[in-house]
């Protein structure tokens, strides 16, 4: 991310695909979410899934990575240009996440994250709060995955 002042509401940053393996949703489901959907299509058969689908819990763990790598790739950017590289803060947390369709092994999805609000923040004087609606998107352009989360952000001036 940039500094706080730099942040515009409305900007949007594509922050990558993933094509999800089955072998890698159920290696998450069975450390972190093993319900039978999750760790065998025979048992996701008898859903109302009708297969193996992902952990919603696996949508949101890459969501993360993504962005932290998006965020890693803008920060080496500006040290080659040679500016000042923002501190990023951790999460308060997030509200409104919502799982809209199951993902199945084979699917690809892509990934935005666009900036809808921004304050600065009451207790931490040096920090701004930015607020993201992060998506993910299907091949057909189908809404997936979806939410809102708040991230830390240096400001330049306190």
């Amino acid at each position: 991310m940039l500094f706080f002042e730099d942040i515009d509401i409305g900007e949007t940053t594509r922050l990558g695909a993933h094509t999800f393996r089955e072998e890698e949703m159920v290696a998450f489901a069975r450390a972190w979410d093993p319900q039978a959907f999750h760790l065998e299509a025979g048992a996701g058969a008898r859903t109302h899934f009708g297969g193996l689908v992902a952990s919603g819990w696996y949508t949101a763990a890459i969501a993360s990575k993504l962005r932290a790598q998006a965020c890693a790739r803008l920060h080496e950017r500006l040290r080659r240009e040679g500016r000042k590289v923002p501190r990023v803060g951790p999460s308060p947390g997030f509200k409104n996440l919502h799982w809209l369709r199951p993902v199945r092994a084979g699917d690809t999805l892509t990934f935005e994250s666009e900036v809808v609000s921004k304050k600065q923040s009451q207790s931490r004087p040096e920090w701004g709060l930015v607020f993201t609606h992060d998506t993910a998107l299907d091949a057909d352009g189908r809404l997936s995955f979806e939410v809102t989360n708040c991230v830390f952000v240096e400001r330049l001036e306190t």
